[in-house]
């Protein structure tokens, strides 16, 4: 905006909170179609909900883009549907190529959130890469998000010897199961994804989380001139270094950005043809470019 805006316009940024629901994002969008009358949409953050939200943009033929939405069906709702983060997929195999690899793990046990899709998905992507690079899986073990005591399910696992226990879900349920397992004497590396990502995983988990790995969108270290301007800026707003969301954030509000000066109109069908057409944009977290599944 301080720049100009976008073809001379200042970009009003209307925010509605989903308190992290399915059900609630369904209705977040709606209102922010209906009421707000939004250009485009950036969100959701979880899957689970931006597969609801996703749902009515795509019938209302409104434009979104999600930061970090891994779960591979989420842009297969429709063409109106976009993401500028990695999938589950290569999410799974990144993880499961580190623990054969880097951390020599020939056997490894599941600990998954039966109640989001993030989660599942990311749980069978790794599975099956680990199958394929040789890997066996001890146990699948299964809980619902906000459970304060897992220990049978940790008992469980602890039974089957593994050399690692990957745990596909957020960072406040992580913190707490691998302070559980510490306790129970569960020794091993935990292994996450990119739900992780916070500085709550340390202040819930402690020092029990020491030793374990998880995968990310970026790194607040690396040299690239896109993230070094964008961790000095956020710092001096924010006081704190930016996580993956806060890197994702920015990208995907920036995509959309380039994309509406280049759009003939800001309807949603020349916006979102705007938006697959984004090629090598220069972000904090890659080269985005939109491949014709509108993935980054």
């Amino acid at each position: 905006n301080a720049a100009g805006g976008v073809g001379g316009r200042q970009i009003q940024l209307v925010t509605l909170d989903t308190a992290s629901k399915a059900a609630e994002a369904g209705t977040v969008v709606t209102r922010l179609i209906s009421q707000e009358n939004v250009t485009a949409l950036l969100g959701e953050v979880a899957s689970s909900a931006s597969l609801a939200g996703g749902r009515v943009a795509q019938q209302f033929g409104v434009p979104m883009i999600t930061p970090s939405s891994t779960n591979v069906r989420v842009t297969q709702i429709g063409d109106m549907i976009f993401r500028v983060c990695f999938i589950d997929p290569f999410q799974g195999y990144v993880v499961a190529k580190f623990a054969k690899g880097n951390l020599g793990a020939k056997k490894v046990a599941i600990l998954y959130d039966q109640g989001q899709a993030y989660s599942k998905g990311l749980a069978e992507d790794f599975r099956k890469a680990f199958g394929e690079l040789g890997g066996t899986i001890t146990t699948e073990q299964a809980y619902t998000g906000g459970d304060p005591d897992i220990s049978a399910q940790l008992g469980s696992i602890k039974r089957t010897l593994p050399d690692a226990i990957f745990l596909p879900g957020y960072y406040t349920d992580a913190g707490n199961f691998i302070r559980q397992g510490r306790k129970l004497g569960i020794k091993v590396p935990f292994l996450g994804g990119d739900g992780w990502d916070s500085v709550k995983l340390v202040e819930i988990g402690g020092d029990a989380v020491e030793g374990s790995y998880y995968s990310n969108h970026y790194s607040a270290d690396e040299a690239r001139p896109e993230v070094t301007a964008f961790v000095d800026k956020y710092k001096k707003e924010f006081g704190e270094v930016p996580d993956g969301l806060a890197a994702l954030g920015y990208d995907a509000a920036r995509v959309l950005f380039d994309a509406m000066t280049r759009a003939p109109s800001l309807s949603g069908k020349d916006l979102a043809a705007a938006i697959a057409a984004t090629k090598g944009f220069g972000g904090v977290t890659g080269s985005i470019s939109i491949d014709r599944d509108r993935n980054a």
